[in-house]
């Protein structure tokens, strides 16, 4: 009788013990898909790039592309004229300051030896006269404006001509002055004198390099979110343009950016900026309220590690039975999302479930619809651990899964607030701008991400003040 009550007690000791070890769990593990590229279909955003030039600045370049001799043509067989032309001074621009004229005024001083020959050649004598004329003084020209491929073109009259010096003839070798014949003849090199004002200017107006230096700058990918480890991306489709306007002292031009914006989540995203994919096109008018489409890419790998820190110092417990999860991994597995979480405690192993990614408008928050043990791991719970098995664990699990993402987005408009207050990428750049709430539109899964769709009503701003 005490041999069969030391082994019912032997039992029932071996029992508890085996109750209170950990079990190993051996599942099936649900493969993903083959990865394959992201694909999504990203409704464009627009902003607003205004570009102020100062007449200065247009004024600087045009004096660094004329210097010296400005103008030189040695072969008077061609039109009977040879003429050389000297900058003896900065070149002065301003508003012209005309009614409801885009004008601007252009000051030059020069100095002009020209040669102009008058007669015919007949029966093989040259029966040719030669002048020689000397100009110094202060020529004045007007110029209409226009932007054209990037450039601004002008159309340029000289209205104006003051002497320095009483303008000189060679005569005997000698210079005589002869005001009363040159001021007929200034048309002889009026038009050498817009051309070459017109080409200056032209040259000196290239806005593409300073418009694209700065569309270089602000899209190359940068950090939003040290925490969530989020970059923005910004990738421009087209450039639109009104008509350059004059106002004041000031150039303006009023540009807008066509473009598609991403939110990438973990490591740096290179940039995908390419000038030679851009298109200018001249539109009437740019709106200045923009909407900012925003698509925010996580790949499963950064997800599964933002996931796993919800689960840092989590116990999920039944009675004296725990487990704790040790790591987390997500993927994408036939339409649905695949979670599985490694345990250890009571059980040790791997459990995976499933369920659809859904997105509560009114709460802000991100959940798993549908969330339940794959088959296999649900089968093997079942049988080696039916408290894990039990609705109310799984509930306390899926509490984790699910999660605000409003701090997220008051954080995300906070920091990009940062970046539309007077921020400065590059020199005489300058990033402003409102925005309203972030809107959450819809989330869906691809092979190898989490792909949400956000949209942001508000105004941004790029204005280049200057042109270096």
């Amino acid at each position: 009788m005490k041999k069969i009550a030391l082994s019912l007690l032997t039992f029932a000791f071996l029992c508890l013990l085996s109750c209170s070890t950990s079990h190993k769990l051996a599942t099936l593990k649900p493969e993903p898909d083959d990865a394959s590229p992201i694909i999504y279909q990203n409704v464009p955003s627009f902003i607003s790039l205004p570009i102020n030039v100062k007449l200065k600045d247009i004024e600087n370049k045009t004096n660094s592309y004329l210097n010296g001799l400005i103008y030189e043509d040695n072969d008077i067989e061609d039109d009977d004229i040879e003429m050389k032309i000297w900058k003896l001074a900065p070149i002065t621009i301003k508003n012209s300051k005309e009614t409801n004229a885009e004008k601007i005024t252009t000051i030059l001083p020069l100095k002009a030896t020209i040669k102009y020959r008058i007669g015919t050649k007949t029966m093989g004598l040259n029966l040719y006269n030669t002048k020689e004329f000397h100009l110094n003084g202060i020529v004045t020209l007007n110029s209409k404006v226009n932007l054209n491929n990037w450039r601004l073109k002008t159309e340029t009259e000289l209205i104006g001509l003051d002497w320095n010096e009483s303008p000189t003839m060679t005569v005997f070798g000698k210079n005589m002055p002869v005001t009363y014949l040159i001021n007929p003849s200034i048309k002889l090199f009026k038009a050498k004198i817009q051309k070459k004002i017109d080409e200056a200017i032209e040259k000196a107006t290239n806005f593409k390099p300073n418009v694209f230096a700065v569309l270089e700058k602000i899209c190359t990918p940068f950090q939003m979110n040290e925490a969530y480890e989020s970059w923005l991306r910004i990738v421009p489709q087209e450039i639109y343009t009104t008509s350059s306007h004059l106002k004041n002292d000031s150039f303006l031009l009023q540009m807008g950016i066509k473009c598609n914006m991403e939110t990438i989540i973990g490591q740096v995203p290179e940039t995908k900026f390419d000038a030679n994919k851009i298109a200018l096109k001249i539109v009437n008018k740019i709106p200045s309220h923009v909407n900012a489409n925003i698509v925010a890419v996580s790949s499963y790998q950064d997800a599964s590690r933002i996931m796993k820190k919800n689960f840092a110092g989590q116990e999920f417990t039944s009675g004296s039975k725990k487990v704790t999860v040790q790591d987390v991994n997500i993927w994408h597995k036939s339409g649905k999302m695949v979670i599985g979480l490694d345990l250890t405690g009571s059980l040790n192993g791997t459990i995976y479930l499933a369920g659809f990614p859904k997105y509560n408008a009114e709460k802000k928050e991100i959940y798993f619809d549908e969330l339940d043990y794959v088959l296999d791991t649900k089968n093997k719970l079942l049988r080696t651990a039916n408290w894990l098995a039990q609705g109310l664990i799984l509930k306390k699990i899926q509490q984790n899964c699910r999660y605000s993402i409003k701090p997220n987005l008051e954080e995300g408009k906070k920091t990009t607030l940062n970046y539309l207050n007077n921020y400065s990428p590059m020199t005489g750049v300058f990033v402003n701008g409102k925005m309203d709430d972030i809107q959450f539109q819809k989330i869906e899964l691809s092979q190898n991400a989490i792909i949400a769709f956000i949209k942001v009503n508000g105004e941004i701003n790029i204005t280049v003040d200057g042109l270096e």
